[in-house]
């Protein structure tokens, strides 16, 4: 290849005029240069074109203009393998189909079949695994099967033998069954083994004992497709078992557990990890998962050097795992940071056992620390982490010392606070903390005070917020109120945030809504906090005018000021970005009700979002119940829940639309929610995914009940 004619052509491509991920592509030809220069050059090149064209497996326009290109610079030699590779990337998040940017990509790629084709045969393994998956990744199974199976009869190199078994096994599931087999036997070599099982498992085949055996007899088998360019399927313990139980079957979560269960119990250390990493993940997936996994950790355990791996897996398990406890409390007694962990794992199994070993070394226990408060698993809910009176002195003693800092303030005060007046020897602790720590101990101050102490502590508190530190006044405001019903410091702090304006605003108008028409003094302050209408708003301002609105209402009960700015925040012009400002302002339109028929159409606009639909059927339902088609909408209701999209929010929805809007289709899909093994909420932080399930279980069982034709059992 002429390298000046190939980048003549390059240069006249309207490369300015295309976008990548970054904007105007302009900069592709420098990186196709690049390529074509020393190794530095060209690896960085070769990022930089992954971060553009190919950023996060998503593909532009420009991308599609690169591929022939790119497979240019293959053929001439240079960066073949790695090149390849990026084809088959673009090649793989495609669509066959459509106008869009992913289906031109994939049939750019398809166009350079031919000469991905070629390299199925080359002498050198790497390109025939290149190309074998690179082909399979288009989709294209007429003219690529034909050659990749002629090379699988021949192939002997153990990794490319696996990839061309996994691209063959992808573009024809179901014809691949012979090649995966076959591919199980003993004469084969454990990388080929573990692409057959994984085959298998992608067609859907049954899990028979003998896949059984041959997993086991694999592991540790991460390494087995370290060199695999499939990069899904990267831990085959974790992908088997997650597939499985995906499956949904009684029979397939048995053959799941019945494999973690002896893979738990292996011997090996690097079998082991594998299994607790899958173990951990069956735990994300299956609400049967910590009860079924208890036998084999009660066996792991036997062995106290296998338990620290162990950590992670206990602090899922919760109570299921309190056979652990007691080597749990051993490991704790020791120092540092690997007591912290063990610790923070019995926090996890047995709360009642970790709270005095907490409190021996309070200030060396961040992790174990922030466990007992429920961070970050339950950060919307109270901590209930029992009771302690050695551990309350200790945090006494914390909350005087002077390395107190980071988390560990937020944490203490969210405690005592938690336990109440059981934790009123604190006052004097909070009271002297009270200036370094202003924003979270005045809640704990309101929460511990006894009565006797409310005179003298709403005292404190009402000088902290008339003059103690501006970070502080309003949640010091809010405590005196809380403790006396005192509104007078908490409109003048509240005043003063809404003045300051900025990312406080929406804090300060929701106190005001609170406070109802005892705020009516803050009218005229939320009116000048609210954003022009008319200029580019972010989406903090926003979240801010939403509030206000609900607060112009709550305190005014008139809904001529507060409907129109909604209405303002709902013909934002970037609904992608502004699903939850959305989901807020339909929040605030349910509150006015009739009132606020004029958003009906914006709001019926919402529901083809799944994220948005229930508060939107919320919002509709209490403004305009008779126009409804309730049916309709508790389809859409159980679309949303389904999907993990507000599940909560389309629960509460379905009981407001009332037995009548739920054919018997509605009911089965409701009930399966309330008692199928797979969990409904998959998304969030992964320690706080078991608790919200099971708080969502709760609710949609209740549901059930009520819904029923013949009313709750």
């Amino acid at each position: 290849m002429e390298l000046a004619v190939f980048f003549a052509e390059v240069d006249a491509q309207p490369w300015a005029e295309l976008q990548h991920a970054y904007g105007s592509a302009a900069d592709v030809p420098g990186c196709l240069r690049a390529l074509a220069g020393d190794e530095d050059e060209a690896s960085e090149a070769l990022s930089e074109l992954y971060g553009s064209i190919l950023h996060q497996g998503s593909v532009y326009e420009a991308t599609a203009r690169a591929v022939p290109y790119l497979a240019r610079l293959a053929a001439a030699g240079h960066h073949t393998e790695d090149l390849l590779v990026m084809l088959g990337g673009i090649a793989e998040g495609g669509e066959d189909q459509g106008e869009t940017d992913e289906a031109a990509c994939r049939a750019a790629v398809v166009g350079q079949l031919p000469l991905v084709l070629g390299w199925v045969a080359d002498e050198k393994p790497g390109l025939r695994q290149a190309a074998a998956w690179t082909a399979a990744m288009t989709g294209a199974s007429g003219p690529v099967l034909p050659a990749l199976r002629s090379r699988w009869a021949q192939e002997t190199d153990p990794v490319v033998r696996a990839e061309l078994l996994g691209a063959i096994a992808h573009l024809d599931p179901a014809g691949s069954a012979a090649e995966a087999t076959g591919a199980m036997g003993a004469g084969e070599p454990a990388e080929v083994r573990i692409a057959a099982l994984l085959a298998g498992v992608d067609a859907g085949r049954p899990w028979t004992p003998a896949h059984h055996e041959a997993m086991l007899t694999l592991l540790p088998a991460d390494g087995l497709v370290a060199n695999r360019l499939d990069q899904e399927r990267n831990e085959p313990l974790q992908y088997v078992v997650e597939s499985l139980l995906f499956r949904d079957t009684p029979e397939d979560r048995e053959a799941a557990y019945a494999l973690l269960d002896a893979a738990l119990r292996s011997s090996g250390p690097d079998a082991r990890a594998e299994a607790l990493w899958a173990a951990e993940t069956a735990c994300r997936l299956s609400r049967s998962a910590p009860e079924r996994l208890a036998a084999p950790v009660r066996a792991l355990i036997a062995d106290p050097a296998a338990v620290p791996a162990a950590y992670p897996l206990l602090t899922k398990l919760g109570a299921h795992g309190a056979a652990a406890a007691p080597v749990l409390a051993r490991l704790a007694a020791g120092e540092g940071d690997p007591a912290d962990r063990a610790l923070e794992a019995l926090v996890a199994v047995a709360p009642a056992q970790a709270a005095p070993i907490l409190a021996r070394d309070l200030g060396q226990r961040p992790r174990a620390l922030g466990a007992a408060c429920g961070f970050p698993r339950r950060a919307a809910v109270a901590p209930s982490f029992p009771y302690d009176p050695e551990l309350l002195d200790a945090i006494r003693v914390r909350l005087g010392a002077g390395d107190l800092e980071g988390n560990e303030p937020i944490w203490l005060t969210v405690l005592l606070g938690a336990w109440g007046s059981r934790a009123s020897s604190a006052l004097p602790e909070l009271r002297s903390a009270l200036p370094r720590f202003p924003k979270v101990v005045p809640k704990a101050l309101a929460a511990v005070c006894p009565p006797e102490h409310r005179a003298k502590t709403a005292e404190l508190l009402t000088a902290a917020a008339r003059s103690g530190p501006k970070a502080g006044r309003l949640a010091a405001a809010r405590a005196v109120h809380d403790l006396t019903g005192d509104t007078a410091p908490l409109l003048t702090a509240t005043a003063a945030q809404l003045a300051a304006g900025g990312f406080d605003v929406r804090e300060a108008a929701g106190i005001a809504g609170e406070l109802g028409p005892e705020a009516a003094d803050l009218v005229p302050a939320l009116r000048s906090a609210l954003t022009a209408p008319g200029v580019n708003r972010t989406i903090p301002q926003l979240d801010g005018d939403v509030e206000i609105a609900t607060a112009l209402w709550r305190i005014t009960g008139d809904a001529a000021e507060a409907v129109p700015v909604l209405a303002g925040v709902l013909a934002a012009v970037e609904p992608a970005w502004m699903r939850w400002t959305f989901i807020h302002a339909a929040r605030a339109a349910a509150l006015i009700g009739e009132a606020a028929r004029p958003l009906v159409p914006a709001l019926e606009c919402l529901l083809a979002d799944r994220q948005q639909t229930p508060a939107a059927v919320l919002a509709l339902h209490a403004i305009a119940p008779e126009s409804l088609d309730a049916p309709r909408l508790a389809g859409l209701l159980l679309d949303s829940a389904e999907a993990d999209a507000e599940p909560v929010t389309a629960i509460e929805a379905l009981v407001a639309l009332g037995p009548t809007a739920l054919t018997d289709e509605h009911l089965s899909r409701l009930t399966a929610l309330a008692e199928r093994d797979l969990r409904v909420t998959a998304s969030g932080l992964e320690s706080g995914i078991a608790p919200a399930d099971e708080r969502l279980r709760d609710r949609a069982r209740e549901a059930v009940r009520t819904l029923r034709p013949h009313g709750p059992h």
